[in-house]
């Protein structure tokens, strides 16, 4: 037996998590707070999945290497409940603009936390955007707990609910048409809605725009501060504080090389499942994680550069996420490329600058560039110039600014997580049927056929992005099994 097998084989737990990306901590720390022994396994050195900080390109150059910009993490009912210290914890950091979406005459569709302002600037769409955003920011703390859960459970406030419904069911384009008339508040829905990770035609892509709009309004979007690795830090030491036990370097290949436990959680997706699970799963459940689809990856750059991005629309200084993409039909355009198997000449690239506004994470006056746009799943086409002519664009410039490029493809992303599959960040895409049926359609979508065993991975609803609640939800089935 390899090390960390020895280590664990000495004695029982009342759970065993694997997996320590934020949505492993989110369980392992629920059932330990609820007096439970817990085991946590993870594969790489250090935990955090998603939520991890490193230096990849010059020394002094802090990067996130996957998540760094998390309204869900200040959002989401687990976090919530958790109240992070800002002094000893996670301190959340804010730009002046959520968002900022810059066009080719130079200016740019700003985004500001209020709704009003937001509307302000939007001219002849500020009326429509504020009707369809006022009241459902407003609704954000009651509809949460419903929007980051199981589809297949009734609300306790359906008829806001409803009235989300029928503003998210429509795709992005329609709903975006339908209530806009000029370029600027349709492109910016059209960025939020591009998080989806969808072809914006598709039925109900509005709900993902609506969902980081009232995020951005009710929340804003920040960023905590030295990087993502300061959410999995405070996780895990809330998580060892309670009595858990963490193991890193600690890969597993099988359920049986797991010690005796009352409960396993898997923050794994379906692959890694069936093959962790061997044929202990059969029948409709191992045929649906088969079938499971896996969506589109993402080609990722992490930049040093020797000052801020030399932006055309100042707005875009002003904010941490900036999303270039042009037009509306842009965007659609280059989300539907890589959903078919086709790589975007102009792909929709989001940045995140958090040196602007967190100045920690490089050396004083240089600045780290955070970069990803979307392309086919396991898609091997080097697409770092695509990438940098997207920001060229907007940002006369900007390429005698870089001092060092760190490229990840969508095989780099699976070689960092293996739940990052093909490089979809998501888990699995996020498409109508995988919404109601994520893994596979059933009640409780986190319990398996197998007696103790849960999937607690963002393959589960309310899928990808740092909130917690997948393993949340998950660890609070698992508590109902005791």
């Amino acid at each position: 037996m390899s090390d960390w097998r020895e280590r664990v084989a000495r004695r029982a737990y009342d759970v065993v998590v694997v997996g320590a990306g934020p949505n492993g901590l989110a369980a392992a720390l629920t059932l330990s707070a609820a007096g439970r022994s817990v085991l946590l396994l993870e594969a790489s050195a250090t935990p955090g999945g998603g939520s991890r900080t490193a230096e990849v390109t010059l020394p002094g150059f802090r990067h996130d290497i996957c998540s760094s910009i998390q309204p869900l993490a200040i959002g989401s009912p687990f976090f919530r409940a958790l109240a992070l210290d800002p002094s000893t914890e996670v301190e959340w950091v804010h730009s002046p603009l959520v968002v900022t979406h810059p066009l080719d005459d130079g200016s740019a569709a700003e985004f500001h936390r209020d709704v009003a302002a937001t509307a302000g600037r939007l001219g002849p769409d500020g009326t429509a955007w504020q009707r369809l955003f006022g009241p459902l920011a407003a609704d954000w703390e009651l509809l949460a707990p419903a929007l980051l859960a199981p589809p297949l459970r009734f609300p306790r406030h359906p008829f806001k609910m409803l009235r989300f419904g029928l503003s998210g069911f429509p795709s992005a384009i329609a709903l975006a048409e339908s209530r806009f008339t000029a370029p600027h508040a349709r492109a910016l829905f059209g960025g939020l809605a591009a998080h989806s990770i969808l072809p914006l035609e598709k039925a109900f892509t509005a709900s993902f725009g609506l969902v980081m709009g009232m995020t951005g309004h009710a929340l804003g979007w920040p960023m905590a501060r030295g990087g993502a690795q300061a959410i999995a830090d405070a996780l895990v030491a809330r998580f060892t504080k309670s009595g858990g036990e963490l193991v890193t370097g600690a890969r597993v290949a099988s359920l049986d090389e797991l010690p005796p436990a009352r409960a396993v959680l898997l923050d794994v997706t379906p692959r890694q499942l069936l093959a962790i699970a061997g044929d202990k799963l059969r029948g409709r459940y191992r045929a649906g994680l088969e079938r499971y689809r896996y969506g589109p990856g993402v080609f990722k750059l992490d930049l040093a550069l020797d000052g801020p991005v030399p932006w055309k629309a100042p707005a875009c200084a002003l904010s941490a996420t900036v999303h270039l993409g042009g037009t509306l039909p842009e965007i659609a355009r280059s989300e539907s490329d890589a959903w078919e198997g086709r790589v975007a000449e102009r792909p929709f690239v989001l940045v995140a600058q958090p040196t602007l506004f967190d100045p920690s994470r490089a050396p004083e006056g240089k600045q780290v560039l955070w970069a990803y746009c979307h392309v086919p799943n396991g898609c091997a086409v080097d697409v770092t110039e695509r990438i940098l002519s997207q920001v060229e664009r907007f940002a006369p410039g900007f390429r005698d600014r870089i001092l060092a490029i760190s490229r990840r493809s969508p095989a780099d992303m699976e070689a960092y997580d293996a739940n990052y599959v093909g490089g979809d960040i998501n888990g699995g895409a996020q498409s109508f049927t995988q919404l109601f049926g994520r893994p596979v359609l059933r009640w409780d979508p986190y319990s398996t056929p197998l007696p103790g065993v849960y999937l607690c991975s963002s393959s589960t609803p309310p899928g990808g992005g740092v909130h917690g609640m997948c393993g949340y939800l998950a660890a609070r089935s698992a508590l109902r099994g005791f």
